[in-house]
């Protein structure tokens, strides 16, 4: 006997494909109508002459969505879904540039991808000192800094480029550190693992279990890592060459797999599945209070005893919570040290102006690196 039509699985899919299908029309319709309202606030912002990106609206903007969120949809989906709307946003403003540590598929260019999105322009830097210029001279809007690593600790080569510039801290992104091994050969014929320093030393025990045999090749970045294992195993013409025999691999990012087609035989091979790295968007304005922020100093102390315990006791005594302290040579005075502290506040609260007011009377220089909204998701 036939089975009935209306029993088909393939005609009680129509009507909700159909229903889909008007409802992908009503949104693009209001998604449309919302960019009108964009490029109406982006001409008021260039009269006024001011930012395009606002770190307290966007943070406004993605706790409200949030909020309207009734699911299905889990709140991350449609935190991404709005974030690449607000790169949209921007390119319709005007177009914002930001700048981050090259070769591209590297883990801040990964992280600049996860804060603005598609739609803006990127410029790979050759270091960090080349990105807090380019922000000072204002060839770029934004820069994309790594500030510290949950499982290695500070970055003090951006600590170090406070010293020498007047930029701002607008904003802060924790980014989840997944590495991937990406390769066109099979495990079983790789001899050579391509890769950073660090990394390499972050996935030795599912090396050691998977590739004991494989020689491990340090690189300047994952992304160049990544590039690397390409150009040996293409002859450019999208073929694998003899090379690939020689079994190169890389260890990198999802996006570097992406950028240099690279097949990823393994994802998420990180002794730590918990590590992240926290970076810092650098600009020339500080955001407005959010209710939930932090701020970061700069401060150097005289060379006596109980001289820093004395700022932490100002910081102590005004009921302020420091959630980092770290120190650097100032690399101009022998035995002279900088200190950097995030404490939970804005600088613009009276209670957080106080306390900095008062720790100037124990230091011999404070500089105010940036107050901006605390990440509390990591991407």
């Amino acid at each position: 006997m036939a089975k009935s039509e209306s029993n088909d699985p393939q005609n009680q899919l129509t009507p909700h494909r159909q229903r889909i299908d008007a409802l992908d029309r009503q949104l693009i319709e209001l998604l449309n109508e919302r960019a009108h309202e964009v490029v109406a606030i982006g001409k008021l912002k260039q009269n006024a002459g001011g930012p395009i990106y606002v770190p307290e609206r966007e943070r406004a903007v993605l706790e409200q969505v949030r909020q309207y969120n009734q699911g299905p949809l889990p709140d991350s989906c449609i935190e991404a879904i709005w974030r690449e709307l607000m790169s949209g946003s921007f390119a319709l403003e005007r177009p914002l540039r930001i700048g981050y540590l090259g070769p591209p598929g590297s883990f801040s260019h990964l992280a600049a991808r996860k804060k603005f999105g598609a739609s803006v322009e990127y410029d790979e830097l050759a270091d960090f000192p080349a990105i807090f210029d380019e922000v000072a001279r204002g060839h770029i809007d934004y820069g994309l800094i790594p500030i510290e690593n949950s499982t290695h600790g500070g970055v003090t080569a951006s600590l170090d480029c406070f010293l020498e510039t007047e930029v701002k801290i607008c904003a802060e992104v924790l980014l989840a550190v997944h590495l991937n091994l990406l390769s066109r050969v099979p495990l079983d014929q790789i001899k050579k693992v391509y890769s950073h320093q660090q990394p390499l030393g972050q996935c030795r025990r599912w090396l050691s279990a998977q590739l004991p045999h494989a020689a491990q090749v340090p690189t300047i970045s994952t992304s160049e890592a990544a590039r690397i294992c390409a150009e040996a195993t293409s002859d450019g013409l999208g073929s694998v060459t003899s090379e690939a025999e020689n079994g190169c691999a890389a260890i990198g990012t999802t996006l570097a797999a992406q950028l240099y087609d690279l097949p990823i035989l393994f994802s998420n091979i990180e002794d730590n599945p918990n590590n992240t790295t926290r970076f810092f968007v650098i600009g020339k304005q500080s955001p407005k209070p959010t209710q939930d922020d932090k701020t970061s100093l700069m401060f150097t102390t005289e060379h006596r005893a109980g001289a820093l315990t004395d700022v932490l006791n100002v910081f102590r005594d005004h009921g302020l919570n420091l959630s980092r302290l770290a120190e650097r040579p100032s690399q101009r005075v022998n035995w002279e040290y900088y200190f950097f502290v995030d404490l939970i506040g804005h600088a613009d609260e009276p209670a957080v102006a106080r306390a900095i007011e008062e720790t100037r009377k124990h230091c011999l220089q404070l500089t105010v690196l940036g107050s901006f909204p605390r990440a509390t998701e990591v991407v």
